[in-house]
């Protein structure tokens, strides 16, 4: 039988880990697929959003260094967060996944983000929904737009979770990670400007692959779900592959 492999797929902001609902048949039953809410969101939307909270729901997400190889992919906001979370931990993953989040969070793209998170703030959140139930009404199908509406929206932490993207996140983070890196994006996806800095910052990745799905926009995980999971199988693949007892990725001791 094909080695268990556990993958964690960490959602972006506003929205919930509903928007992996189609990926369960995807990729397939040998694979433990874990799809968190952050806080702020979905069945968490009572919580405030911090760093660090959401860093610790990463943390129980991976889960502890019992044998089994662990992927950890995100997008946008999920991310970020991912590529935070393997900068801490360089040598615990088998596979790092960032899906529409290769775009450095600095100059020009900070100001936009800190404009968008000011302007969604004066719509208010009514209104946000709406334009939400809009959107995924024309793009998705009538299944997955109704699981992400009644999941719930999570608008009120969007102003400290960029912010802190902005502060904390950078390509260089990568470059302890001894994962290989996916870095995937949709060919209309604003947040893939940077992704040749990103690969180059890889340094320490046995690979990194640059993806990019034709026609995609931001949302392409939820456009595009085949095309998503073709590209994280490659990640799959690699953690199948043998690793010593009670080693991490790298084949250093755990603790």
């Amino acid at each position: 039988m094909p080695r268990p492999v556990r993958l964690v797929l960490v959602h972006g902001s506003q929205v919930s880990g509903a928007m992996w609902s189609r990926y369960p048949a995807l990729v397939g039953r040998d694979v433990d697929l874990v799809t968190p809410d952050l806080p702020g969101h979905g069945a968490r939307r009572g919580e405030p959003f911090t760093w660090p909270a959401a860093l610790e729901t990463l943390d129980a997400a991976v889960g502890p260094r019992d044998g089994a190889p662990v992927v950890l992919a995100g997008h946008s906001l999920g991310g970020y967060l991912a590529l935070a979370w393997a900068s801490r931990n360089p040598h615990r993953l088998s596979g790092l996944g960032l899906l529409g989040a290769t775009a450095v969070p600095t100059g020009l793209g900070a100001l936009a983000y800190r404009g968008l998170a000011r302007f969604e703030q004066r719509l208010g959140a009514d209104r946000m929904a709406r334009a939400l139930d809009r959107e995924f009404d024309a793009l998705l199908p009538p299944s997955l737009a109704a699981a992400l509406k009644e999941a719930g929206y999570g608008f009120d932490g969007l102003p400290d979770a960029w912010a802190a993207v902005m502060a904390e996140c950078r390509p260089e983070m990568l470059a302890p990670v001894t994962a290989p890196v996916l870095l995937l994006n949709g060919q209309l996806d604003q947040l893939r400007v940077d992704a040749r800095r990103f690969r180059k910052a890889a340094a320490s990745a046995p690979w990194t692959r640059v993806v990019t799905v034709p026609r995609g926009l931001h949302v392409f995980p939820l456009t595009h779900p085949a095309e998503t999971v073709a590209a994280l199988w490659e990640l799959v693949a690699w953690s199948r592959r043998d690793r010593p007892p009670g080693g991490d990725v790298s084949g250093r001791p755990g603790p």
